[in-house]
């Protein structure tokens, strides 16, 4: 009983004692995942995981640098609206004033393609000739070649 007490203090004091798992460092696949979501502050609209900028590649190590403190891909970028601004977001938030971005442009869209649909539809030649009916007109062509067949016999 003693010896299996002192096996379980032991692996107790290993399992204590061990530094923790060392994790693995971000892979470049984890930096641009963050980065692909925001974009550099310095150069217009290019997302910071595909500028060249000196500038964009310390922002690239930061991002790194951050994953391997364990902070998540939001909390990272909420950092760099912090120091940046709304500006460095690829997709700004659906919120507030931003709300209307998502909105509009496929309420547009929408809008028009109903437009077209409804003028396409009104434009369209219609099949009616007048209060005569297709079958009367058949009925009709009918008797008149029974007609022209009884003459000829």
């Amino acid at each position: 009983m003693r010896g299996l007490r002192s096996i379980v203090v032991f692996l107790l004091f290993l399992s204590l004692a061990r530094p923790a798992a060392a994790q693995e460092p971000p892979s470049d696949d984890d930096v641009n995942r963050v980065a692909s979501e925001l974009v550099c502050p310095v150069c217009e609209g290019i997302p910071l995981d595909v500028c060249t900028t000196e500038a964009c590649a310390q922002w690239r190590s930061e991002i790194r640098a951050q994953l391997e403190l364990g902070a998540s891909d939001d909390e990272i970028k909420a950092e760099f609206v912090r120091q940046y601004g709304e500006r460095v977001l690829a997709l700004p938030a659906a919120s507030g004033f931003t709300l209307w971005i998502w909105i509009v442009p496929p309420a547009a869209l929408m809008l028009g393609a109903l437009g077209l649909w409804a003028y396409l539809r009104r434009s369209q030649p219609t099949a009616t000739m007048g209060s005569i009916s297709i079958d009367a007109i058949d009925r009709e062509a009918q008797a008149a070649i029974e007609r022209e067949v009884r003459d000829q016999l």
